[in-house]
């Protein structure tokens, strides 16, 4: 038999032969060794795939078959197996293998070349390739535990040629995955997926993923630190080639057989197995699952996706389940209902019906606090959504969130539970009391109950969060309730003072701070009591120095600085509506110099609510203006003017006010000219804001009323320029209220010849004052009246009258 010389490997400066491989065991057509000859008419011997190749592609079209090798015509195509010669080889290449791998093994044990290793390695993995006898041949001689030890070789290609030797070492046998698995060596190989070359990372994942394929493996592989973490990422990675991403995702997927691993995914963003089991799993895995979703922390995003996917799920646990699936079901149902649109998709699973049952249940079968607390801080998280729940029943009989019965039972709940209880329910209620839709039916609920004064009482309580929810259920509900309100702090002072040092907290600006001023600034402006026991605890000195240091921009409180700020001023503004015959308000008003601080704040553009108080408290001021103006004597006219009275003026004391005919000043008297206040409120009747026009105007009016001098008042208004913004204003006609306004302000304005003169050739003035007249109430028709008669001295006014008739 002849032999052929095949390649020699050196291992060190003998030379190791291998058995050569025999002419005989070569296909003459496909020059490989044969795994199945078979011999022919010719007695020659082929690989059977090549001979029937052979046939097929020469006996078409009519041609005669011919021996390949001989040449000779054949007769018959019948292939018989030639089993001593496939034993032979088989012998042979089992030789061939032992003595192979007996190269390699003394070669990995001996300190040889990079090129031997890499050639030692190669054999290895060629040898795998060939059956799974080969693979046991190469466990038994100790080769696994000597490729494993090359994992940490200094030659990234030693690495690389590692990683794929055990890879086809691993391939469909469990015995050889365990020993391979051993020790330390599969964090080895993870760290190849996050530290390795490029190569090194492609045969890491796929060793990782065969390894993998032998499920008890599963959970050792997880255990590995970091291991799901960087699977995940390679899963979904955008930059790694398609072979490592599709590795890593198939290995996620064996490795999901493991509990302890899904629960990892899922904590590494990967939620999707958790989401299965919880919906496919046995009653302890959906109970195992729930628990830990309800400890992750999740985007909005994912909770959206859970609520989708599970919400149902989740609600339908929590309706029937035992108590401990019931407690698992609520704890991650509150992770999922704290963003808006994954509460609103629970709220269509049917959560708020058994929500409610929890809340309200005694007796036995009642559940812990603290499982209901968890109940109220869901029914919380889905309040905020902002949902009609007006139009979701939760019971056969139609009831609703806001139903009186339903308001009820909330209110007698948050008077007898602890804190934490209160304050999620307390919290429910601000979410009602938020939309306009409900708002007046928990005021409602609220004042059939007679629970105002057990709220209240909450503004005192040790527990920050409990607070801060009382004043902003109060807020809410105090431009409904003010009265009642103010009749339950007259009960208790010192909830009022808490108010008031909640509001004096100098931690920059915070949401409760708003809430409190705006609670305070609604409360009835009229009331002296609150006001004057404001004024005792000292809360508009307190209050007015942080509205300056918020107008100076000493203090930022982001988002509640407008709502802070336009409480304070509207606090403070109490000040000027009990101005009336009271000389310890008048003085205080003074001491804060409110003038000047209302004049200033009129120029915060942006912020309407305070340019409107500002506005109205220099009206409340301006009123009182010509009772606290210091009255002089008139000089003497002189004896020429009391002969000639004809050539008298009115004369007016040197120094004195014009419109108040006596001394004034901005702090003491609340003079708008004095302050020059004019000038800003003039400014306003531009504003888009139809309340700030109204507020405006209503100030400036002042100095038309009857006790000031009205032509000079007219003059003051000329000299700032506001006759002209006056005029607009009621041509405009933008609301009835202003047109009111403006028509008696017109009136009094045109009732100087000079001004009466010039705009009686103002068409739209004309216009506007006979529509007022047409369609206004009957005081502004009288006024209207006035202000036609007025113009109406002219000509081309003489007929409006005669054609209009009388009322």
């Amino acid at each position: 038999m002849a032999e052929i010389q095949d390649g020699y490997f050196d291992s060190s400066t003998d030379s190791l032969r291998v058995e050569p491989i025999y002419e005989s065991f070569l296909c003459p057509i496909s020059k490989q060794v044969m795994r199945d000859p078979v011999t022919i008419e010719s007695g020659a011997t082929f690989e059977r795939e090549a001979i029937l190749k052979w046939f097929k592609d020469h006996g078409s079209g009519g041609m005669r078959l011919v021996c390949p090798v001989t040449g000779k015509e054949l007769s018959s195509t019948e292939l018989n197996p030639s089993i001593a010669l496939r034993n032979t080889i088989d012998e042979w290449m089992h030789r061939n293998e032992a003595a192979k791998l007996d190269v390699a093994r003394k070669s990995l044990t001996s300190e040889c070349s990079e090129g031997d290793t890499l050639q030692a390695l190669e054999y290895v993995a060629e040898i795998c390739q060939t059956s799974r006898s080969s693979r046991h041949v190469v466990r038994k001689v100790g080769l696994i535990s000597l490729i494993t030890d090359l994992l940490k070789n200094s030659s990234p290609k030693v690495r690389q040629k590692a990683l794929e030797s055990l890879h086809f070492v691993a391939k469909d046998d469990n015995d050889n995955k365990n020993e391979i698995a051993a020790g330390d060596n599969i964090r080895t190989i993870v760290k190849f997926l996050n530290h390795g070359h490029i190569q090194e990372k492609e045969q890491a994942v796929s060793l990782l993923y065969e390894l993998s394929e032998y499920k008890p493996l599963s959970e050792k592989i997880g255990s590995v630190s970091g291991a799901i973490l960087i699977l995940v990422g390679l899963s979904s990675s955008k930059v790694e080639n398609l072979l490592t991403v599709d590795r890593a995702e198939k290995t996620l997927e064996n490795l999901e057989s493991c509990e302890k691993n899904v629960r990892q995914m899922a904590e590494n963003g990967r939620l999707q197995p958790l989401l299965r089991l919880l919906l496919e799993g046995s009653s302890d895995t959906q109970l195992s699952m729930a628990a830990h979703l309800g400890e992750l922390v999740l985007s909005n995003d994912v909770k959206v996706l859970v609520a989708q996917t599970a919400g149902s799920t989740l609600v339908n646990i929590m309706k029937s389940g035992n108590r401990e699936a019931r407690e698992a079901a609520l704890k991650a149902l509150n992770q999922i209902s704290s963003f808006d649109t994954s509460a609103k998709i629970l709220i269509e699973a049917g959560i708020l019906p058994p929500l409610i049952t929890d809340l309200f249940t005694v007796g036995s079968n009642q559940l812990p606090n603290s499982l209901k607390e968890v109940s109220a801080t869901i029914l919380a998280n889905i309040v905020a959504s902002g949902a009609s729940f007006e139009s979701i029943p939760l019971d056969h009989n139609h009831q609703n969130l806001v139903s009186e019965e339903i308001v009820h039972n909330l209110l007698h709940l948050i008077s007898n539970t602890g804190p934490a209880i209160e304050c999620k329910l307390l919290q429910v209620l601000v979410g009602l009391t938020t939309s306009s839709t409900t708002v007046q039916s928990i005021v409602d609920a609220i004042k059939s109950s007679g629970a105002i004064v057990s709220l209240i009482q909450f503004v005192e309580a040790p527990q920050r969060e409990v607070r801060t929810a009382s004043i902003k259920l109060l807020n809410n509900i105090s431009p409904f309730m003010g009265q009642e309100l103010a009749d339950a702090f007259r009960g208790n002072f010192s909830q009022l003072s808490s108010l008031v040092r909640v509001i004096a907290d100098n931690n920059g600006i915070s949401e409760e701070q708003a809430a409190a001023a705006g609670l305070i600034a609604d409360l009835p402006p009229q009331d002296s009591v609150l006001t004057r026991r404001l004024l005792q605890d000292g809360a508009f000195s307190t209050i007015i120095t942080k509205v300056i240091m918020v107008r100076q921009g000493e203090i930022r409180g982001g988002r509640f600085v407008n709502p802070f700020l336009g409480g304070l001023v509207r606090v403070v503004s109490r000040i000027t509506f009990i101005l009336d015959d009271d000389p310890d308000i008048i003085a205080v008003a003074r001491d804060f110099n409110l003038t000047a601080l209302f004049t200033d704040l009129l120029q915060m553009n942006g912020l309407d609510t305070v340019q409107i108080v500002s506005a109205i408290a220099l009206e409340n001021l301006s009123r009182q203006s010509k009772l606290q103006t210091k009255v002089v004597p008139a000089p003497n006219p002189g004896l020429c003017f009391s002969i000639f009275p004809c050539l008298s003026q009115k004369s007016v004391a040197t120094g004195a006010c014009r419109v108040h005919v006596g001394i004034c000043s901005a702090r003491e008297s609340f003079c708008l000219l004095e302050g020059k206040a004019v000038e800003k409120l003039v400014a306003c009747l531009d504003h888009n804001n139809d309340k700030v026009v109204e507020a405006a105007l209503a100030a400036l009016s002042t100095l038309l009323e009857d006790g000031v001098d009205i032509e000079q008042g007219v003059m003051v208004l000329c000299d700032a320029e506001g006759v002209n913004p006056i005029l607009d204003v009621l041509c405009e006609n933008r609301t009835e209220a202003l047109r009111q306004r403006a028509v008696w302000a017109v009136e009094r304005i045109l009732r100087i010849d000079e001004i009466a003169y010039e705009i009686s050739g103002n068409q739209n003035v004309g216009t506007a004052l006979v529509e007022a007249f047409r369609h206004g109430d009957s005081r502004t028709r009288q006024i209207a009246e006035r202000a036609l008669k007025h113009v109406d001295k002219l000509p081309n006014f003489s007929g409006i009258f005669s054609k209009m008739g009388a009322p």
